[in-house]
């Protein structure tokens, strides 16, 4: 078992009326305490992709969701996805109704190189929403096998 680490008490002050909505919200999300939900929007606001180092690894997903009626947009999409296939692990298409596409793509690699992607799919026409999510992961070739204890 890991050791615990140490932990840091400080004061935060807000006005009343914003502790009492992020009281019924964290509530509603099954918190037990203010303090885990804060670590969690901390941790959260350090995986902000745009705020990384561009060298960073990271894994994580891109969401796209566009209209697949769009001439050529599909074929585009693809394409940027055979240019990226080093940081792509797999992707999941799904239709959501009779004009709209939501894929999901997992990728693996530098912050730069998965935002740079993000933003070549933001900019096409048709596309309606692109977002790179993230997490942080060591430097380590994670394509190999590993064991968990």
């Amino acid at each position: 078992m890991a050791n615990k680490e140490a932990l840091t008490r400080f004061g935060v002050s807000m006005p009343e009326d914003l502790v009492n909505q992020f009281d019924q919200r964290i509530t509603q999300q099954g918190y037990t305490n203010r303090s885990e939900a804060i670590r969690d929007l901390i941790r959260r606001s350090l995986l902000e992709p745009s705020l990384m180092n561009a060298a960073q690894p990271v894994a994580g997903t891109i969401v796209l969701v566009y209209d697949h009626h769009m001439r050529e947009l599909p074929l585009t999409l693809m394409e940027l996805q055979h240019n990226y296939h080093h940081d792509i692990i797999s992707t999941m298409h799904i239709h959501l109704n009779h004009d709209q596409c939501l894929e999901i793509i997992v990728v693996r690699g530098q912050i730069h190189r998965l935002r740079e992607l993000t933003n070549h799919f933001h900019v096409l026409k048709g596309v309606l929403y692109a977002e790179l999510s993230v997490t942080h992961m060591d430097g380590h070739d994670s394509g190999t096998a590993h064991e968990h204890t």
